[in-house]
């Protein structure tokens, strides 16, 4: 009698083993190897037998490839079209995640709403809603064209047909761990359930020169649910960001074939939807006065300026001190804190210091060591920081205050918003109207508050 055959298949990364693992040599994680039906076996076996294909092609010295020129159209949105790279590029994959209620279907469906206006055909499948409720969302988006095809559908083949039928323009996939293919003998939201629906869907944006964007649901840690091959095979992978229990919302870029990552795109949430955010000014900070334990920095996100408020609070500890960020690196919070001990003699080894980044932001650059210090002195001292005063500068082990990348860049900003002062590491190149104070030392700002 013929030994059965087992396989068991990772449902975080799609890593395949003979035998069980508790912890994933692929990613890491555990308990997610699931063991593979022999019909799922037996698809596998003739997927890798059919992806090798006979036809050998020919490689070409690179000074006779012709470059091609990316065409763009616009969404729409001036926030969406910034994070893109300038636009969206026909037959291309997008992927788009976020946390639920954030409002990733919201924003495709006001694209699909703009891009209809436009005269340009576009189907919009769901796989969660019916079409009388995407219809109600449509109502409050004005979003209502009859370009734009509604289809509720979970079935990849009848979705294909679709496509096929009709010359769309733009197509919106929501969500992908909700299809199935009859030809993959899984259940949806399964790993290769997953890879084969996106690969199908990457050959339909690429044959039919068709831009394709995909919503994915997320993992509890913020990560897109289903294999991290999902990630790879698209063109470019969005993450939103923020509180849902604000208006305001980020939309980030992590992967770009077709531009930059470094911009991020920032929306306001309304009753018509999310809507293009007009000025950032006052939006991350308090305009009128400063309380104790709050202080104003200027972080960049791609080539905009943004002034935020880093919000601290130090009180007695009573046991074990805690130590608590949001939207800043808690690692990066101890070492700050290590540092006052050492060189200021704080006592901070008997209090508690939470930090939080105003707007729900998350501040991940060094320049912003210098108000997170300022932030946490505050609220040590008890006294309040001058409202028209910001703080720039990344702060070494040793308590040097280094330089700012963009500091007249920062500066500008901080003009036009009507402050008068900062604290930076370096008189800037270029003449501004802020009277700068200049520190190399961690101790010399203390001498300054």
């Amino acid at each position: 009698m013929a030994k059965k055959k087992t396989l068991f298949e990772c449902q975080a990364c799609g890593f395949q083993s003979p035998r069980w693992l508790g912890k994933c040599t692929g990613c890491n994680q555990w308990d997610t190897m699931i063991e593979l039906t022999t019909e799922q076996i037996k698809f596998v076996k003739e997927t890798q037998k059919s992806s090798s294909s006979p036809i050998k092609s020919k490689a070409i010295p690179i000074t006779e490839v012709t470059q091609e020129n990316i065409e763009r159209f616009s969404s729409g949105s001036k926030e969406l079209d910034l994070v893109l790279g300038g636009g969206i590029v026909p037959g291309s994959l997008t992927l788009i995640g976020g946390s639920p209620g954030i409002g990733k279907s919201t924003l495709l469906l006001k694209i699909a709403g703009n891009l209809a206006q436009q005269n340009q055909n576009v189907l919009y499948v769901s796989g969660e809603e019916s079409t009388g409720q995407i219809k109600l969302r449509a109502d409050r988006l004005d979003a209502n064209y009859k370009e734009l095809y509604l289809l509720a559908e979970i079935n990849l083949q009848t979705i294909i047909g679709e496509i096929n039928s009709k010359k769309y323009n733009f197509i919106v996939i929501d969500s992908i761990q909700t299809l199935y293919s009859e030809e993959t003998p899984s259940s949806p939201g399964s790993v290769t359930q997953v890879r084969t629906i996106t690969f199908e869907l990457m050959r339909i944006a690429k044959s039919l020169d068709i831009p394709i964007f995909i919503i994915g649901h997320i993992t509890k840690d913020g990560s897109i649910a289903g294999p991290r091959v999902l990630e790879h095979m698209v063109d470019t992978v969005l993450y939103f960001e923020g509180d849902p229990n604000t208006e305001l919302r980020l939309l980030r870029g992590f992967k770009n074939r077709f531009g930059s990552t470094n911009e991020v795109g920032i929306f306001e949430m309304s009753k018509k939807g999310l809507l293009d955010a007009q000025s950032m000014a006052g939006k991350f900070f308090n305009k009128t006065k400063l309380a104790s334990g709050s202080a104003l920095t200027v972080m960049m996100e791609g080539s905009r300026p943004i002034i935020i408020e880093i919000q601290a609070l130090v009180s007695e500890s009573y046991g074990h001190p805690k130590r608590s960020s949001t939207g800043f690196d808690n690692n990066r919070l101890n070492m700050l804190l290590a540092l006052l001990e050492k060189k200021l003699d704080l006592p901070l080894g008997t209090y508690d210091v939470y930090i939080n980044i105003s707007g729900g932001i998350k501040l991940s650059e060094p320049p912003a060591d210098l108000a997170i210090i300022a932030a946490i002195l505050s609220s040590y001292r008890d006294r309040e920081l001058s409202a028209e005063t910001l703080f720039l500068g990344e702060v070494s082990l040793t308590g040097e205050i280094r330089e700012v990348s963009a500091l007249n860049q920062r500066l500008k900003e901080i003009e036009m918003q009507g402050f008068t002062k900062a604290v930076v590491p370096s008189k800037p190149s270029e003449k501004t109207g802020i009277k700068c104070f200049v520190a190399n030392e961690v101790s010399k700002v203390v001498e300054w508050m």
